[in-house]
């Protein structure tokens, strides 16, 4: 087994507090079941979706005291993005990794402020970015005081609403940080391409996730939902939750 492995699964966006409790119970049982230690992940603001009239979300203040339940209620890590600067040090005091949007990856006072929280960073590799040249924001962390910080492979845009993943990326960033996450399901995406949303193809997922292992990959990250056609963003690409144990005991094994 992986002992070392790092593995952030949730849905999308909060959508309701029925949905966290269902998600946070199936990664409960398979923690238990396979000495996993999967972080909670669920964002209170998609502030970069592709339509003015998508679903965003609760919003900080509500999306935090709910994601402040679940680990109070199931004991799991939480992870959760930030899009400005001011909404770091409130995040901080609920959330274990804060993780950086891959537009944003490059946003100096976004990176100083999540790093001056002393929480781990997760930084998204920018779709414009090869994996070397994040050793740039890593830096910025660094230097303003993150002591613990990975980095993520999600795709490369390459135009046309469609990713490449170049999975030379995984150990070109392994050079750089010791903890490099695929994930999974923002790299089937089709960017904008679903007649003002994002599309993809969820059942790509699966081989994401096993080349990412034989590149090197420390951890994963899937976005799951138990009916994800009905989700509320990204349904396209989620995996469907009853599906992840599987998924996770040909990671680990």
């Amino acid at each position: 087994m992986m002992k070392e492995a790092t593995i952030i699964a949730g849905p999308c966006v909060i959508e309701s507090a029925e949905l966290l409790d269902t998600v946070a119970r199936k990664l409960v049982g398979i923690n238990k079941k396979h000495g996993t230690n999967i972080i909670f992940k669920a964002s209170f603001d998609k502030a970069n979706r592709t339509s003015i009239r998508s679903f965003r979300g609760p919003g900080m203040e509500h999306g935090l005291q709910m994601l402040s339940d679940i680990k109070s209620k199931y004991g799991l890590r939480i992870l959760t993005d930030i899009h400005e600067s001011w909404q770091a040090k409130a995040v901080g005091e609920v959330c274990d990794v804060l993780q950086i949007p891959a537009f944003l990856c490059r946003q100096t006072d976004l990176l100083i402020a999540a790093a001056q929280t002393g929480r781990t960073v997760n930084i998204k590799k920018a779709q414009f970015l090869s994996g070397r040249d994040m050793k740039y924001p890593v830096e910025k962390a660094r230097e303003a005081g993150a002591k613990d910080v990975w980095l993520t492979e999600r795709g490369n845009m390459m135009g046309y609403n469609n990713l490449v993943v170049d999975f030379r990326n995984i150990p070109d960033m392994l050079e750089i940080v010791p903890t490099v996450i695929m994930d999974c399901t923002h790299s089937v995406q089709r960017p904008g391409g679903s007649d003002g949303k994002t599309g993809g193809d969820r059942r790509f997922v699966p081989q994401m996730a096993l080349a990412a292992k034989a590149f090197g990959a420390t951890g994963w990250f899937f976005e799951v939902h138990p009916t994800p056609d009905q989700g509320l963003s990204d349904a396209a690409n989620m995996l469907e939750l009853d599906k992840l144990e599987q998924l996770i005991t040909e990671i680990i094994k």
